[in-house]
């Protein structure tokens, strides 16, 4: 058949009417895409490329170059562009063809001054904004990807629609020379893959042209002090930051009343933002983007006492606060440097004219005095050591955009690489990985310094701000994050989501969305971070299409991993889905899988890619979201039956999955099976066991903790499925006395029953009792009889061979 639209529709019976769905929930007809009959996908060669994009510009030189992902092919677009004439840009507008010569669906990479977001379309291709990277899907399911090159050799690129539904590529060049703008292709069945091949070859020409700067250099290594251990701890607590809650009028006092709320309410953060309005500024003007930095330190009125004061105020009532960090701008504050202030005085400063990038007229010009290329470097290095001697150990450096509103050549050729290094190399000198970058997402940033992996990763900011007061951001953010994950997955960064309100309507949907994705969550609170970046999975679904928004994340290693989705209903009215197991990333036909819903607490049959049942039926009404979790299943043979297990991490956590640090089941010739988990965090620990139901905990279990006998009234059977054993690791952990070991986490050991005639045990453990010393059990015994003969702890010496990790 012809590719085209298939309505649905439903009747009962044949003299009753069709019921479209495009009618009553305003569904739009789906489209049919057929794929190669016999499967057989034949490469495109160099040749091929001009059928592939219709009208394909003979100015653009072609080459076919090796792709690095399978079943792809790709290509590299290069022309010439003139060098500046006097000191003004050199731009251009070349035309560069039309995808398919028509397409079906699009998704585009669209870019404001500050941030990126994404937009689609269905039959013509019409960007009001600059494109970064666009894909094109075919109307026989082929993906066409394209990306415009920025960064290098002090050019930019990116894609423009130029009225017919054709691409055009705008290129500007602020080199004195002639320069090439490049052009990445790459078409293949899969979206990922495609989109994967143009990206690592950006990656290898960005990294290349980098190691020629100062972003290759040994400058970047890390220092030795940049243990890994502090990167858990600033990544993985839970941070407050001043901006949403204390506003623009920042003050010492404001700070401390706010820390003691939380403090006194049982809240305890482990890093804290100082943002926006503590520095020393110049205010001659109402406009904050017209005021420059004065001085290094703290604004006098507001911070009597000074930063250091300050600080050291902050680590004294909260000692659970283990990271402090302050806000500035790139380039000191919106306004630049003050050249009234004491810091024009000590450094070399020039004017340089700007757009304002933003607000009401963002192409209105203004002057502003920066710190110049020579002093750039004395100037954070300066600026940094300050921070670093009053105890602030973190920046979050935001407006960094403004070196792409330079209006002159010379200006941004000599200082954008220029801030854009001495912040990295100053940054990591001082404060390691914690650094976030904010308003960073020009190209000319993201290509020359957020591909480069030489150095630990950065927070980024991954979209605009969150906006709690306008009711349609609240869908749009989380929307606008998961697609702009598709390519910021690529970059050396943690995409971060930007701060949100706990006590909101939308708050459990925004926390939802954080934790499946791997996001920042702004007292020693254990974050549960995915080991995978969340994504979009459906990149050609529109915002306004009456569809879940589907996020896909994962965690652990390769088939032994567990595949996350999180579902989201960005509209305003109820949707209902019928998801296929196949949706959630990482599933394989290699197992059974268990499959938990966040929400509903439901934990379903095990399930198999390719069977008809294997599908997760979901409703969700406005604002709502549900979190799957597929945790593959081991088979082991019971005689005359076959048990399925699986470690469901801990219960009721939006990732519990990510508590799991290892876990492992070992069997003994006793018909015992032992399953081995190390924990991060403290909680429920589930455990699904398929005979469950068939046994009792009085008689087919025992659990330890670091070796000790857990009391049995912290074990029960789940009241949401029987199949669920639940284990109270927290009660259990205070029960034997809160061991400590080497590491942070919890070494959970759970012993049952897998056949029903258990032979007598092979394997002993030793037990210490209160009232006469050391005495023998075999791991057949049952709590039952631990308890019965008094047992407090234990220490099991049984090793059984390893069947899975």
């Amino acid at each position: 058949m012809d590719p085209g639209k298939l309505p649905f529709g439903t009747r009962s019976c044949e003299t009753e009417p069709w019921r479209w769905i495009r009618d009553e929930s305003g569904i739009a007809d789906g489209t049919v895409i057929v794929r190669n009959i016999d499967g057989v996908t034949h490469p495109p060669t160099n040749d091929d490329l001009p059928s592939i994009v219709q009208d394909l510009n003979s100015r653009w030189t072609t080459k076919s170059k090796v792709s690095q992902t399978p079943r792809t092919q790709l290509w590299s677009l290069s022309t010439t562009i003139d060098g500046v004439q006097g000191d003004k840009p050199t731009e251009e507008d070349i035309p560069l063809g039309l995808p398919w010569g028509g397409f079906l669906r699009l998704e585009t990479g669209l870019l404001t001054v500050t941030c990126s977001a994404p937009v689609h379309g269905k039959s013509k291709f019409e960007l009001d904004r600059d494109g970064i990277i666009c894909s094109f899907l075919s109307a026989e399911g082929q993906n066409l990807v394209i990306l415009a090159l920025s960064g290098v050799r002090n050019v930019e690129a990116s894609l423009r629609s130029d009225g017919t539904g054709s691409v055009t590529v705008r290129v500007k060049n602020d080199s004195e020379a002639e320069e090439q703008a490049i052009v990445l292709i790459a078409i293949g069945e899969d979206f990922r893959t495609a989109m994967a091949a143009v990206m690592y070859h950006a990656r290898d020409i960005a990294v290349s042209a980098a190691s020629k700067g100062l972003q290759g250099q040994d400058a970047l290594r890390e220092p030795e002090r940049a243990l890994p251990a502090w990167r858990e701890n600033w990544y993985d607590g839970l941070g407050y930051c001043t901006w949403n809650s204390l506003g623009q009028r920042l003050a010492d006092q404001k700070i401390f009343r706010a820390l003691a709320k939380l403090r006194d309410s049982g809240v305890k953060v482990s890093s804290l933002i100082i943002d926006d309005n503590w520095q020393s500024i110049d205010s001659q003007s109402e406009d904050q983007f017209d005021n420059g930095l004065m001085d290094f330190e703290a604004d006098p009125q507001s911070f009597s006492q000074g930063l250091k004061a300050t600080i050291r105020h902050i680590r004294e009532e909260n000692p659970h606060i283990h990271h402090i960090a302050v806000w500035h701008a790139l380039f000191g504050y919106w306004g630049g440097i003050s050249p009234r202030g004491k810091l024009a005085t000590f450094y070399k400063t020039e004017d340089v004219s700007q757009r304002r990038g933003i607000g009401s007229n963002p192409n209105q010009l203004k002057t502003t005095t920066v710190i110049s290329k020579d002093d750039v470097s004395r100037f954070y290095n300066d600026f940094y050591r300050f921070l670093a001697l009053c105890g602030v150990d973190g920046v979050k450096t935001d407006a960094q955009y403004m070196v792409d509103t330079l209006t002159s050549a010379s200006s941004r050729r000599e200082l954008t690489n220029a801030y854009l290094d001495s912040w990295n190399i100053v940054s990591l000198r001082y404060f390691g990985d914690k650094a976030i970058s904010c308003m960073s997402q020009a190209p000319r940033i993201m290509f020359y310094a957020q591909f480069p992996h030489n150095r630990s990763r950065i927070l980024c900011r991954n979209s605009e701000d969150y906006f709690p007061h306008v009711p349609s951001s609240h869908p749009w953010h989380v929307w606008a994050n998961a697609h702009n994950s598709l390519f910021t997955r690529y970059l050396n960064v943690l995409p971060d989501w930007d701060m949100f309100q706990t006590a909101h309507e939308y708050s459990a949907y925004h926390a939802a969305a954080r934790c499946i994705t791997g996001q920042t969550i702004r007292g020693r609170t254990v974050i549960l971070r995915p080991s995978v970046v969340g994504q979009a999975l459906d990149p050609y679904s529109g915002y306004h299409d009456s569809v879940l928004l589907k996020v896909g994340s994962y965690d652990g290693g390769s088939e032994t991993g567990t595949p996350i989705l999180g579902v989201f209903n960005v509209s305003s009215r109820r949707i209902t889905e019928l998801i296929p197991l196949a949706s959630l990333p990482g599933t394989g036909s290699f197992c059974h899988y268990v499959v938990t819903a966040y929400t509903t607490r439901a934990v379903s049959q095990p399930l198999k890619l390719g069977d008809p049942s294997a599908l997760l039926a979901v409703t969700l009404d406005q604002r709502g979201y549900e979190i799957f979790t597929a945790y593959p299943t081991l088979r082991f043979d019971a005689g005359n039956k076959e048990v399925l297990v699986a470690n469901l991490g801990l219960l009721g956590k939006m990732t519990g999955a990510a508590a799991v640090a290892s876990s492992k089941f070992r069997v003994a010739d006793n018909g015992r099976l032992r399953l081995d988990t190390d924990l991060k965090a403290l909680g429920t620990l589930g455990v699904y066991i398929s005979h469950l139901p068939t046994l009792t905990i009085e008689d087919d279990f025992i659990a330890t903790i670091s070796g000790r006998v857990i009391p049995p009234e912290t074990v029960s059977i789940s009241r949401h499925d029987p199949h669920v054993l639940e284990i109270d690791v927290e009660a259990a952990w205070k029960g034997v006395g809160e061991p400590v070991g080497w590491s942070n986490d919890i070494d959970v050991r759970v012993y049952f029953t897998l056949k029903s005639d258990a032979s007598p045990a092979v394997a002993w453990a030793t037990f210490r009792r209160e009232d006469q010393g050391a005495t023998c059990f075999d791991i057949g015994s049952s709590f039952q009889d631990w308890v019965r003969n008094g047992v407090t702890s234990s220490k099991v010496e049984d090793d059984p061979p390893i069947l899975w990790q």
